[in-house]
């Protein structure tokens, strides 16, 4: 697997860089580091939109001779491109005609042109007829998509995908879709579905362009840990082989995977301090960050009272490591969100659990909907008699 990590497609490396770059967090050394490194990319890829973005949003300086430098070599190499198209409608067969098409849409995907790659992509898909191919555009739209973060792009070319499987289409690349689809579910905070995708994926990983697989693994378990009960995070997580292999290489990961199965909470707390920095950086995590923070303390939090009917504020203070002001503050906070289903004594100093009946909660949601059914049937009724 390590052979292939450092095949992840440049553009989403340049996406990283630039949100390095424009980060408020990142140190100015370091930020002098990116911007050589992002210049440099722009400048070998001719991405001249990217470079006009970033100049007038005060991220790079505008060379106006490197930009009319660009668009001259974007204008000869398109110029090439067309008459590779034109020999190959005029003298060759179709599949050097798709194949011409397509290396014009890779050169618009190349210098950065959203608009004009995704209208040669629908032009390249027109000249195929393999469905395997057609899904293969497919994925290099997601890649577009994924560079600009645009969802509504990202959603519909998955849905696209799907359909097309439903012609035929291999494991390989079912599998890879998989993992795309996990990465848009967890960028747009839909981590259940993410974790599941991500768990089928972990023994038929092939998706490097997209990140390596420690980075995979990292995205598993932080999407399982909110999402998956006790006994299937043992199952599917602690104890799998694939993610034992790889979770050492991710900073204080492994202690923050198994403090929390092993209800070691102060450890816990302390790994996931470490993981913070890492889920503010990340270009698909960062934005969930605060709702990250609350989801994964809800988890613990219950998991601690879960095996209690009563218990002191002072002990679980000491078992997370924190004093009981903050302790007393955090579980008010949750409890009134309904995150949590206990109660304060304050004048004791004790937390009293109090679970929902799941049946008398049952009862109650049929009572509600039965309800709502005579309501309508009543409306229906007076319509009739009308």
């Amino acid at each position: 697997m390590e052979a292939k990590e450092d095949s992840q497609n440049e553009h989403l490396k340049l996406a990283n860089k630039i949100f390095h770059l424009t980060h408020p967090d990142v140190e100015d050394i370091e930020k002098v580091r990116l911007k050589d490194e992002v210049l440099s990319s722009i400048k070998s890829d001719f991405m001249v939109s990217l470079y006009e973005t970033l100049a007038a949003n005060g991220v790079l300086e505008l060379d106006q001779s490197l930009l009319d430098s660009m668009r001259q070599s974007i204008e000869d190499e398109l110029k090439k491109l067309d008459e590779k198209i034109a020999d190959a409608e005029e003298n060759l067969g179709e599949s050097e005609v798709r194949e011409a098409h397509l290396a014009k849409s890779l050169f618009y995907i190349r210098t950065g042109d959203k608009d004009k790659a995704l209208e040669q992509l629908k032009v390249t898909e027109t000249k195929t007829v393999a469905v395997g191919q057609k899904m293969d555009l497919v994925f290099f739209t997601l890649q577009v998509g994924l560079f600009d973060m645009d969802f509504d792009l990202i959603s519909k070319s998955i849905d696209k995908a799907k359909n097309l499987f439903e012609e035929g289409g291999d494991w390989e690349r079912k599998n890879r879709l998989k993992v795309y689809e996990g990465l848009y579910c967890m960028s747009t905070r839909n981590f259940k579905k993410a974790a599941s995708l991500f768990l089928d994926s972990i023994s038929t990983f092939t998706t490097y362009e997209l990140f390596p697989y420690d980075t995979f693994i990292f995205y598993t378990v932080l999407t399982s840990i909110i999402s998956l009960d006790r006994v299937s995070l043992k199952q599917k997580v602690v104890d799998a082989p694939e993610i034992l292999t790889v979770i050492g290489k991710v900073p204080h990961l492994s202690e923050f995977l198994n403090s929390l199965y092993d209800c070691q909470y102060k450890s816990f707390f302390s790994a996931f301090a470490g993981l913070t920095e890492q889920i503010k950086f990340d270009r698909y995590l960062h934005r969930h960050f605060r709702y990250y923070m609350r989801e994964v303390r809800t988890v613990v939090y219950s998991q601690f009272l879960e095996s209690y009917k009563s218990v002191t504020i002072e002990a679980m203070a000491k078992a997370f490591g924190v004093t009981v002001e903050f302790i007393d503050l955090e579980l008010s906070r949750f409890i009134a969100a309904g995150k949590l289903h206990c109660k304060i004594d304050k004048v004791a100093g004790v937390l009293e659990t109090n679970r929902p009946d799941a049946k008398n909660a049952l009862y109650q949601a049929t009572i509600k909907q039965g309800d709502f059914l005579l309501n309508r049937i009543q409306k229906l009724s007076r319509v009739i008699d009308l």
